[in-house]
């Protein structure tokens, strides 16, 4: 995986219509857990990106999108190898809390953004709900 120039990734961290947030365990992160995403192919928008890996990885389809913040990871022990990302975060929402998982995923579970924190998330995801928190959750 390793390229002479960083890779685009796009994640969105989810809302079901009961108000909980969407974590993933993946096989990528060494056992922590974080939310849904990928890489942004050639050509593609990162909306694009972001709806084609919410079907890949979970079977949902997001409405209401819309940037979160930008991280950035280079070489981070978290991944299961080096690389350097830039972590291109949204917000979305699903009408649905249905999961259909590919491989990728290990496990899932929705829960209130307070509750996320009970899980081992990457620091990203951490991150990110916190962002969440202050500036996105009514509750």
């Amino acid at each position: 995986m390793l390229t002479p120039y960083p890779i685009t990734t796009v994640g969105a961290l989810v809302t079901g219509p009961d108000e909980k947030i969407l974590i993933t365990e993946t096989t990528k992160w060494r056992g922590t857990w974080g939310i849904p995403g990928g890489k942004v192919n050639w050509g593609e928008t990162l909306e694009q990106a972001l709806l084609r890996e919410f079907q890949e990885e979970v079977s949902l389809d997001l409405h209401h999108i819309q940037f979160a913040l930008l991280q950035e990871a280079v070489n981070d022990p978290q991944f299961m190898q080096k690389a350097h990302f830039i972590l291109v975060n949204y917000y979305a929402r699903s009408k649905s809390c249905t999961i259909t998982t590919n491989d990728e995923i290990v496990r899932w579970a929705w829960v209130s953004p307070q509750d996320a924190f009970s899980y081992p998330l990457n620091t990203f995801t951490r991150i990110l709900v916190e962002h969440y928190q202050q500036h996105m959750s009514h509750g």
